[in-house]
């Protein structure tokens, strides 16, 4: 299912202007976003959700128009958020954490407890069904969220920074969810790492100054620093391509 935005604009309080013309299609798989602070992408990500209304441009989830209340209706039954913040109740078991996320989505209360089984499964954690969530690791907890928001069984999945905070390991296991998510399901993916697009993303997109200034595949950001061969002990080639990036973007403001 695909995300398509058109010219899509978004002013905030103050007259701030936020997007400013937006046009990006998201395919199925695993597409990164990247943008410097600021840039829009939470913005961009909470109309994606319904969080925040379409006023301006096109925002479609497959054929359904985010800009009335019965395209974002039906949008949301395909829709699966994780924010970059979330909290568990730790007296939850895993699987009453996920069986519930099931039941707020509308799946009939007999149905959830086998939605929850099947959407642990997905990420790895039908181990730790009968835990607390109190006595998780991070990187377990982070699984529970993206549990919770496959419960439904949605074919969009949008996540905010999945792996922030985590220890390499736990970054490790989180993209392996993901990567196979995204073989059947579109997966929007915000983030400031550059180690999640290297290892996750078949496509990527760069938000700045309210626009999609980028969309194509890791090798083809990296290519636009004509020579990657000398790269600083500082950062790879693929970050200093995206820094110039953003440089030639500020240039033309």
């Amino acid at each position: 299912m695909r995300i398509t935005a058109e010219d899509l604009e978004f002013v905030r309080p103050g007259r701030r202007k936020v997007l400013d013309g937006l046009t990006w299609t998201v395919e199925p798989g695993v597409t990164g976003l990247l943008g410097p602070n600021g840039s829009g992408k939470t913005t961009f990500l909470s109309l994606v959700v319904t969080l925040l209304p379409v006023r301006k441009g096109r925002l479609l989830l497959g054929d359904h128009d985010l800009s009335t209340a019965v395209g974002r209706s039906g949008a949301r039954r395909m829709l699966g958020f994780v924010p970059q913040r979330f909290t568990l109740a730790g007296e939850l078991t895993v699987t009453d954490t996920v069986a519930y996320a099931a039941w707020v989505h509308g799946l009939a209360r007999r149905e959830c407890g086998r939605a929850a089984e099947r959407a642990l499964d997905l990420v790895a954690l039908s181990d730790l069904a009968d835990l607390r969530t109190r006595v998780l690791s991070g990187g377990q907890r982070q699984r529970v969220g993206i549990a919770a928001a496959l419960a439904h069984d949605p074919r969009v999945l949008v996540l905010d920074e999945p792996t922030a905070g985590l220890d390499p390991g736990q970054r490790l296991r989180v993209r392996e969810v993901v990567a196979r998510l995204g073989q059947d399901r579109t997966v929007l993916v915000s983030t400031h790492l550059i180690e999640d697009v290297a290892h996750l993303c078949t496509t990527v997109g760069v938000l700045a100054g309210g626009r999609i200034e980028f969309h194509g595949t890791f090798p083809e950001l990296e290519a636009l620093v004509e020579d990657t061969s000398g790269e600083s002990a500082y950062g790879s080639g693929f970050e200093r391509a995206y820094d110039r990036l953003i440089e030639r973007i500020g240039e033309r403001a």
